[in-house]
């Protein structure tokens, strides 16, 4: 699925500033659009939506936008794993024609769980008038469609028209949010809202079937894969419950906010990880652009070549590009989040201050940002475990994410605000150490995985 990341990278190796630019900017996009229009229109909202609506209003904008983003990745995560790993098997055989089936399928299956889910929620206990609760809906329903609709990004090769999709989605819900904020209070920031996101979905829709122009056939066939690959929908669970949990764990803390029913959160916890989110936006491109790209060359030859009956001498040199290509890669990706990491730290009263948060953040801001540094270092290894297909290996790294994640920040926040963010950075170092060490482990028998492990005809 790596098929967007060499013509991003041709186009970054253009000779000139500005093909490097486009380059860097339209990755963006790809690997973080949802999240970044999320996270954006939030702090555009915190900007502006002071002198447009009261504090409540904003509030119940907050949390409802808080909400359907976390739980409908963590819903949509098994589904959108095993709709990815079918379709790059039919992307690897050459039959595509069943994309256009596979996505109007997964987002009635995706609807589906939304309504199984964020329906009986919102219905029975989150409080909310009736216009907010049902632009909530339907900003769930759409927040559900975009995460499937994603699923096709990587294997599209028009990253214009993705950048273009998420532009002016993001443009469009932004004014919409507030001129309908301005006029109905939060049911029309969060009807704004969906509008935005409507036009990202139905753009982004629209170029799938653009790329794929063929009849809608074997709609479901992608559901075998459920029982085949039972593990890897576990892993789209756990990996999305891992990287959410500390959050829900801090919505319990005594600073919490009871906005509206069931709807909870801490406000302060939350909008400083988002932000320290955002650190990680260089390392993410870095890795579309040309770590995944150039391993993956390394990656498909050394499987090539032993299909190909290579020599002994072959596989060994092969064996040793791979691991010279992770290791300059993992340097490269370290050095760079490093030194976003390290000015981010230091600059932290700054950023703080001119993105209109409290000084009491920054505490929380740092030990986000250095969480994040060392949560996308996991991310990179668990990419890897994912390439040689060690299913076992990545739901265990994963499964440990989740538990130390919230358990970590369920310890640290009995001590007291100055220890809040503390568990989620020791628990996001905890995962990096582990991934490190069973992706090395993995690297280094190779050959053995390949041949013995992995090979379906001796087990």
């Amino acid at each position: 699925m790596a098929g967007i990341g060499f013509a991003l990278r041709k186009l970054a190796r253009r000779d000139d500033l500005l093909g490097v630019l486009q380059g860097y900017a339209h990755s963006a996009f790809i690997t973080s659009g949802p999240w970044m229009f999320t996270i954006l229109a939030l702090a555009g909202m915190n900007f502006i939506g002071r002198d447009l609506v009261g504090m409540e209003e904003l509030s119940l904008f907050r949390v409802v936008v808080i909400y359907n983003f976390c739980f409908s990745v963590v819903f949509t995560g098994p589904l959108v794993l095993i709709a990815t790993r079918y379709l790059a098997d039919a992307i690897y055989a050459k039959e595509v024609d069943v994309a256009p089936g596979m996505l109007l399928a997964t987002l009635g299956l995706a609807y589906g769980v939304a309504a199984l889910t964020a329906g009986p929620f919102y219905l029975l206990f989150s409080g909310l008038p009736a216009p907010i609760l049902l632009g909530g809906l339907v900003n769930f329903f759409l927040v559900c469609g975009i995460w499937v609709v994603s699923i096709f990004l990587s294997a599209l090769k028009d990253y214009l028209s993705v950048t273009v999709a998420f532009g002016l989605g993001m443009l469009g819900g932004v004014v919409m949010t507030a001129a309908l904020g301005s006029l109905f209070g939060a049911a029309g920031m969060v009807w704004g809202f969906s509008l935005g996101l409507a036009g990202i979905q139905f753009g982004l829709i629209a170029r799938v079937f653009a790329e794929y122009p063929y009849k809608v056939a074997r709609l479901f066939s992608f559901l075998a894969y459920f029982r085949r690959y039972w593990d890897l929908a576990l892993i789209g669970l756990v990996a999305n419950l891992a990287v959410w949990s500390d959050k829900w764990v801090m919505w319990f803390v005594p600073e919490r906010e009871v906005v509206s029913g069931a709807m909870i959160i801490y406000t302060a916890y939350d909008s400083a990880m988002f932000v320290a989110y955002l650190t990680i936006l260089p390392a993410l491109t870095l890795f579309t652009v040309n770590i995944e790209t150039r391993f993956f060359e390394h990656y498909q030859g050394f499987y090539r070549d032993i299909q190909q009956h290579a020599t002994y001498d072959q596989i060994a040199r092969n064996h040793r590009s791979i691991i010279a290509a992770l290791l300059e890669s993992g340097r490269n990706l370290i050095i760079l989040q490093g030194a976003v990491c390290a000015v981010t730290i230091f600059l932290a009263p700054a950023i703080v201050g001119a993105l209109g948060l409290h000084y009491q953040q920054i505490g929380m801001f740092r030990f986000g940002t250095l969480g994040a540094f060392f949560q996308v270092l996991f991310l990179f290894c668990t990419v890897i475990l994912a390439y040689f297909d060690l299913r076992t290996r990545n739901l265990i790294a994963q499964a440990l994410y989740l538990a130390a994640n919230a358990g970590f920040t369920l310890f640290f926040s009995k001590l007291g605000f100055a220890w809040y963010g503390y568990g989620y950075f020791l628990s996001s170092l905890l995962a990096f150490l582990v991934g490190y060490l069973m992706v090395a482990d993995a690297v280094r028998r190779l050959p053995y995985f390949t041949f013995v492990a992995n090979n379906p005809s001796v087990r």
